[in-house]
């Protein structure tokens, strides 16, 4: 009876501890942010990263943006340049870009963005396929890093291998907290 007690609370303390594995020594769970400038260095506001037990909460808080449909995307390398080319394709970890493609989508795809002619977003979206848990599928933090981009247009959820979404017009590097 003794092995199986000891035994049980070994369990019963594993399974207690994973959830604290997502995160910080202060008990908080991982975040970073990404602020987005324009090629000509304009601010175009932010996106707040957050890990929640589901995936990556990102909240948009976004300003002077043109007003319409853009793609929004994760892209595989923390780079910035001007002309935004340095953030590479998206974060794809092998899955094809889209969510009406079969084969995906993959992680850096992220819904459209609806910006009315004021130029400001507000809003959360829940990204399931990335983590800021290192070792975990979906890894953004990575030693290249990763980075936050919208696009001139919208994405039409299904070309290869970027969507079809136009010029990259605001770029942020993911940078934790």
């Amino acid at each position: 009876m003794r092995i199986t007690s000891t035994a049980i609370l070994a369990l019963c303390l594993s399974t207690m501890a994973a959830p604290a594995l997502s995160q910080d020594e202060g008990g908080a769970m991982a975040s970073a942010t990404a602020a987005l400038k324009g090629a000509d260095g304009a601010d175009h506001g932010s996106v707040m990263l957050k890990q929640t037990p589901n995936g990556v909460l990102l909240t948009l808080d976004l300003k002077d943006v043109p007003a319409g449909v853009h793609g929004f995307h994760i892209h595989e390398t923390g780079k910035c340049a001007p002309d935004f080319k340095a953030a590479g394709g998206h974060f794809a970890e092998g899955k094809d870009h889209g969510f009406l493609a079969e084969g995906g989508p993959h992680p850096g795809d992220m819904p459209n963005i609806h910006v009315d002619d004021s130029g400001a977003l507000k809003q959360e979206v829940l990204n399931t396929r990335i983590s800021l848990n290192e070792g975990e599928d979906g890894y953004l933090m990575d030693e290249d890093g990763s980075a936050i981009l919208i696009h001139s247009g919208a994405d039409d959820y299904q070309s290869q291998p970027s969507g079809d979404a136009g010029d990259r017009i605001a770029c942020g590097v993911i940078e934790t907290n």
